[in-house]
């Protein structure tokens, strides 16, 4: 089967994409703290959809470098919503967890900015705002720049007996 004009433009384009953190900031292994759970939004770091590198700075707050390529397509050279969503679901989930809370998500709100181009790397910065008995709050952005595409806050439940 041949692949169309768009096809292969789409796929060359996929090829290399560049996750690097900022200075200061050291590479953060997800996978190994939480395991497979990690599958849907960073687990193929060579994919179409998504390819997402975790980083912690100084304070231990947790960064992210995502890519969104063309398989998370919503409205016409955009991201979907959802996407953005699932990466805002991961991302601070896993915040808390690096934190030292294994946690579920209960309530995930997300406020989009500003659609958000397909094949565009950018940044989620996600921080533990408070822990009260099983309830940890999270926040996090996601930005490129000065451009905010997404900013979301979510309710987390510890896990019973971890």
């Amino acid at each position: 089967m041949q692949k169309t004009n768009q096809e292969n433009e789409s796929s060359e384009a996929c090829t290399a994409v560049d996750l690097a953190g900022e200075s200061g900031w050291i590479a953060f292994d997800a996978p190994s703290l939480v395991g497979e759970s990690l599958r849907f939004v960073s687990g193929d770091p060579e994919g179409d959809r998504f390819r997402a590198r975790y980083f912690r700075d100084a304070e231990k707050h947790l960064h992210a470098r995502i890519w969104f390529g063309p398989e998370t397509g919503g409205p016409p050279g955009h991201v979907h919503g959802g996407a953005v969503a699932a990466v805002m679901d991961e991302g601070l989930g896993l915040a808390a967890w690096a934190a030292g809370y294994p946690v579920v998500v209960g309530n995930l709100n997300v406020s989009f900015r500003t659609m958000l181009p397909l094949q565009k790397v950018v940044t989620l910065e996600s921080r533990v705002i408070s822990a009260e008995g099983r309830k940890v709050m999270v926040h996090g952005k996601l930005f490129c720049g000065t451009t905010v595409y997404a900013e979301g806050e979510c309710l987390c439940i510890t896990i019973p007996g971890r």
